[in-house]
């Protein structure tokens, strides 16, 4: 981890990105709005590592290294305009998504 862990950043399930891609393609009139896709449930850094520790049963020990100097302290998009013109937000928690990719990653690249 760069720094102390306490920046915080939002991921999003790919099932609901490309649910939220789909919308943007079909829905009508949106030539030149700027609509951000995403999940704005923020986790810190330092949380993610030890869920993905928690959820593999790893005996994985965090390692910090020192900050990066452009790395920002937050990152969450803001979805209202997605909801609002597509009625379209992200149905998977961080949790159910970690799940899904760790139990593809043991299916598909581990064995």
């Amino acid at each position: 981890i760069y720094g102390d862990g306490s920046q915080t950043r939002s991921f999003c399930y790919i099932d609901d990105l490309v649910e939220g891609l789909f919308r943007l393609s079909v829905e009508e009139g949106l030539k030149g709005e700027v609509i951000n896709l995403g999940n704005p449930e923020e986790i810190r850094v330092l949380d993610l590592a030890k869920k993905i520790i928690e959820l593999t049963g790893s005996s994985s020990k965090i390692e910090f290294l020192p900050p990066r100097p452009d790395d920002p302290p937050r990152r969450c998009p803001d979805i209202s305009k997605a909801k609002r013109l597509l009625n379209w937000w992200p149905q998977t928690s961080l949790e159910e998504g970690l799940k899904k990719t760790i139990e593809w990653f043991r299916r598909f690249i581990i064995n």
